[in-house]
């Protein structure tokens, strides 16, 4: 009785926290933290596994507040956990606080996920069970085996991205994945049925799933789901708590108005009142509430170090467990072997990464992804091969079949790197970036090695025409801060864009690669492709003579610009490398300055893509050459003549812009 009196006050004194620093910010949703308090308490007090000591302990379960904008609530239980100091909670939505608006993987101690848009949290989460099982399998039950919860609202089971991945998590059978739904029915606009009448548990009853539902305010209910939903072996679990918008306010109960809006301070008093907390005192949070919620810690410190134990005899033990275990913690990228390719015959990039990706199915134990349904096209099917499908019944598969699932596929990917031990990839072609790009975007805010593989980059796409050409994509990808975008030039540049991506360990990157055949660059007559470490570098012309004229392309166009420079035979002419503008502008100024003279006027840039962005390189008195139009739809020769991407066009139009003679 003592514990169900101090569990209630508990739950209390949470939603007091809640109301008191959204109130101090003056910014917040308190309303629905209010109404989520009693499950997340009660799963955090008496189930989650974790080590008070350690937030990031390898076999800990991990929560995901996918309705982020509940983050007070996840600082008052981190507070409990003793990860973050309890005067945080004063500064919540400050500049330079641990406790910002939504919360931040990268910020704040305990947090597994950046959340806030919502739907991606759900689908982070199917990442962190795939991966989970994964591990799991390969490293033996007695060192991975957790659960992945996740705390959602209506909201986020109102965007598709939500439900394409719970598709995948019912297909894949991934009984880890424990997703409870806070069902207030209300949102920021006001009822949830003014806009949905979904039925949510034969939906997800129909990806496969287990469906339970509960009173969300009983924290006997929500015991008992917790334990059937553990106990299910075979389906993830939807946990549906039907709960009241702000529960223990003492007027706004149910009131959509809580939802994006602090409590006015007569609001709040009257809500203490009613709770039994203190009227007056802000941030109350008294040592009985904290020592209830810590009564587990000692058998939680046990349980760390019991398994902290058995690794170590693992690792002495077992070889194979031991290479297994430096694979998922701490993977040789520095030296794998990759494929050094001939220059007998043209290659596609994508082509090549298909080989490549092939080769590190057997260098990197835990190189794990899969395409959008598009295997042959993106050159996955090789890995697929090597690596086998993930399955229900073959969790040592590697290979995840998305579908066409593009915007889930990135977001699963997120989870894979969140988690930790994994390196996740995903192919589709670039035109379906923008479908995946809230993912990829996320990728780069939470500093993920992940690796996005884009093929048919550009209007050499052909026949099927402008829906499948990409024109702006490229640009789109680059404005994203914080991520690499790759256009290698042929095969080789593709195989050093991996060698450096797996290398960024806290920075995901873009492969730009084309459907055309290219040839593979002689390197005995051309510098080295490991150059493409330095982003840009000359590739024809002297490099200790100032050039007339600069050619500065990336991808397929590198080619175009060796071939036009030969038509320029009374110029100087440089041809510049642009493979990872990123890259390219970590330089140091005086190798920046080297490979693009500032007092070479006379350049032109070539991408076969929007022209937005190349401004920069081209100077004010240069040409920007690319496209700022949509494509056509003919074979590649065709558009390549009609889109004036051949060298004679090329320099004709030099010539034109410059005055040039002859």
């Amino acid at each position: 009785m003592k514990n169900n009196i101090l569990d209630e006050k508990s739950v209390s004194v949470i939603r007091g926290l809640i109301m008191d620093g959204t109130h101090k910010a003056n910014s917040g949703h308190p309303g629905g933290a209010m109404s989520s308090t009693d499950f997340a308490f009660v799963l955090f007090k008496d189930f989650l596994n974790f080590d008070p000591d350690d937030p990031k302990w390898f076999n800990r379960d991990r929560f995901i507040l996918s309705a982020g904008h509940e983050t007070m609530l996840l600082y008052s239980l981190l507070v409990l956990q003793g990860y973050l100091p309890a005067e945080q909670l004063q500064h919540f939505r400050q500049y330079g606080s641990l406790t910002p608006g939504h919360p931040e993987r990268t910020l704040t101690p305990g947090v597994e996920a950046t959340t806030g848009p919502l739907g991606q949290g759900v689908s982070m989460s199917v990442g962190m069970a795939v991966a989970e099982a994964m591990l799991a399998a390969h490293l033996g039950s007695d060192i991975v085996d957790h659960y992945t919860y996740v705390l959602a609202g209506d909201g986020d089971l109102q965007e598709p991205v939500a439900l394409g991945s719970a598709a995948i998590a019912g297909h894949f059978g991934l009984d880890k994945l424990i997703l409870y739904y806070d069902r207030n029915a209300i949102q920021i606009s006001g009822r949830i049925n003014r806009a949905d009448s979904t039925d949510v548990e034969a939906l997800f009853k129909s990806f496969g799933w287990q469906v339970i539902h509960i009173n969300g305010h009983n924290h006997g209910e929500i015991r008992k789901a917790i334990v059937l939903a553990k106990e299910n072996k075979s389906q993830p679990t939807l946990i549906i708590g039907k709960t009241i918008m702000a529960k223990g306010a003492a007027t706004k109960e149910g009131s959509p108005s809580t939802h994006g809006s602090p409590l006015s301070p007569e609001e709040i008093r009257e809500s203490k009142i009613k709770m039994g907390l203190p009227a007056d005192e802000a941030f109350y949070l008294p040592d009985d509430i904290v020592e209830n919620f810590r009564e587990r810690f000692e058998e939680l410190r046990e349980k760390a170090s019991g398994w902290k134990k058995i690794l170590e005899k693992k690792l002495l033990k077992n070889a194979d467990f031991d290479r297994y275990w430096k694979q998922a913690t701490n993977p040789d990228t520095e030296n794998i072997e990759l494929p050094l390719f001939s220059t007998d015959k043209p290659l596609a990039t994508r082509a090549a990464s298909g080989k490549i990706l092939e080769a590190l199915a057997g260098e990197l134990a835990f190189l794990s992804g899969g395409s959008a349904d598009l295997d042959p096209s993106n050159a996955t099917a090789e890995f697929v091969k090597k690596a086998k499908d993930f399955t229900r019944e073959n969790r040592k598969g590697r290979n995840l079949p998305f579908g066409v699932r593009e915007f889930p596929m990135g977001a699963i990917l997120n989870g894979m790197a969140l988690h930790g031990g994994m390196i996740p990839f995903g192919a589709t072609f670039l035109v379906f970036s923008d479908y995946e790009k809230p993912a990829i975007r996320m990728s780069a805010l939470q500093k993920l090695r992940v690796l996005h593989i884009f093929t048919h980059d550009s209007f050499y796409v052909g026949e099927d025409g402008p829906t499948h050409q990409p024109v702006e994509h490229i640009a789109a990808l680059r404005i994203i801060p914080g991520i690499l975008v790759f256009r290698p030039a042929d095969a080789n540049e593709t195989a050093e864009a991996y060698r450096v991506a797996l290398n960024e360990k806290e920075r995901p990157s873009a492969f730009i690669l084309t459907r055309q055949t290219l040839p593979v660059i002689d390197r005995s007559k051309y510098p080295p492709a490991r150059l493409l470490e330095k982003g840009a570098y000359i590739m024809s012309g002297d490099e200790n003579e100032t050039p007339d004229i600069l050619l500065i392309a990336t991808g397929s166009e590198v080619h175009l610009a060796l071939d036009a420079a030969k038509l320029l035979p009374g110029y100087k002419v440089r041809v510049v490398n642009m493979p990872c503008r990123e890259l390219f502008e970590e330089q140091d100024a005086g190798y920046r300055n080297k490979v693009i003279p500032p007092e070479v006027k006379k350049r032109v840039t070539i991408e076969a893509g929007t022209t937005y962005g190349w401004e920069k390189y081209a100077g004010s008195e240069g040409l920007t050459y690319g496209m700022d139009h949509f494509g056509d739809s003919a074979p590649a020769e065709v558009l390549k003549d009609v889109f004036g991407f051949t060298p004679e066009k090329l320099v004709e139009r030099i010539k034109s812009h410059f005055g040039l003679n002859g």
